[in-house]
C-alpha cells in the first residue's frame, strides 16, 4: 500500500519536459520542511499497486508518468516502478530532493536538492547523478552543485507569496543564467497557465 495524495493528468510545468502531457502520482509526506514549500501533500489515501495502475491507465495518451510529492523516494520501490512501467507503458520520471537512494528502473530523475534553505538542511542530498538538476534559486552559490553529475541544469526562481521578493528571485535567476550558461531557466509554467 502506498500513501497517495492525488493522481492527475496535466502538463509537466517545469524543467526539461515542460509542456509534456503527463500523469502525476503525488505521494504524501516529506522528510524536509522547506519554508517555501507550496504543495499540500500530507492528505492521502492508502492505495494498492493495482489501484494506482488502474487510475494511471485512465489517461492512456500521456507518455510520461511523474512520481512526485512531498518526497516520493520515501515510498517508491522497485516493485512499484516495475509495475508502472510494465502495466501502463509509460516512461517513469521522479522528482526528488535526493535524500534517499532510488530503486532501479526509473527512466528520468529530476533532482532538486534543498540544502541551504530553512528546513531543507534536515537531511543531506545523497544522490550524485541525475538526468536533470533543478535548483530552486534565491541567489545561493551555484558552485555547491558542481559535484552533481547532470545532463541538464535548470535554475528556477523561488516562488513566494511576497510579490517583491518573488520578482527579486526572478531577476536574480535570470542574471545567474546569463552569467552561468551551463544553466537554463525553468519557470513554473503551470502557475502561469493556471493549471494543476
Amino acid at each position: 500500500m502506498y500513501p497517495v495524495n492525488e493522481i492527475f493528468h496535466s502538463l509537466q510545468g517545469e524543467g526539461f519536459y515542460t509542456g509534456t502531457a503527463s500523469v502525476f502520482v503525488r505521494l504524501s509526506g516529506c522528510n524536509l520542511r522547506c519554508a517555501f514549500c507550496d504543495t499540500r501533500h500530507e492528505p492521502h489515501t492508502m492505495m494498492s499497486l493495482p489501484q494506482i495502475v488502474a487510475e494511471v491507465n485512465r489517461y492512456p495518451t500521456a507518455p510520461l508518468l511523474v512520481l512526485t510529492g512531498g518526497e516520493p523516494a520515501l515510498w517508491v520501490d522497485a516493485e512499484l516502478v516495475k509495475a508502472l512501467k510494465t502495466l501502463t507503458g509509460k516512461r517513469i520520471a521522479i522528482e526528488t530532493n535526493g535524500t534517499r537512494p532510488l530503486p532501479p528502473g526509473i527512466d528520468w530523475v529530476t533532482l532538486s536538492p534543498k540544502g541551504g534553505f530553512p528546513g531543507g538542511d534536515v537531511q543531506p542530498c545523497v544522490l550524485r547523478e541525475c538526468d536533470e538538476l533543478k535548483v530552486v534559486y534565491t541567489g545561493q552559490d551555484l558552485s555547491k552543485y558542481d559535484t552533481i553529475g547532470a545532463h541538464h541544469r535548470f535554475l528556477q526562481p523561488c516562488y513566494c507569496n511576497d510579490e517583491r521578493q518573488r520578482q527579486a528571485n526572478v531577476v536574480a535567476t535570470v542574471a545567474a543564467v546569463m552569467a552561468h550558461p551551463q544553466w537554463r531557466l525553468s519557470l513554473q509554467t503551470h502557475r502561469l497557465l493556471g493549471i494543476q
